[in-house]
């Protein structure tokens, strides 16, 4: 996902706080651009496995139905 900010809003890449709503289960997220401009924001989902009686993670993939809520400052 990618946010664009307002024009002139920011003259160096701000710091941003990424809250994700929506969706049961384990989720995470990463920043993977940020710039005085635009910021990308990669989610992914992960579903819970037992094996041997450990509960374990499974292989994650891109994350549907979450909303991103994202909030920037001037550094």
């Amino acid at each position: 996902m990618t946010f664009t900010w307002p024009a002139g809003a920011f003259t160096a890449p701000p710091i941003v706080t990424v809250v994700l709503q929506g969706a049961v289960g384990f989720r995470v997220h990463s920043i993977t651009a940020n710039s005085a401009t635009t910021m990308t924001v990669n989610v992914q989902a992960s579903t819970g496995v037992t094996l041997l009686g450990i509960g374990v993670l499974a292989v994650g993939g891109p994350a549907a139905g979450v909303t991103v809520h994202a909030h920037a400052a001037a550094p």
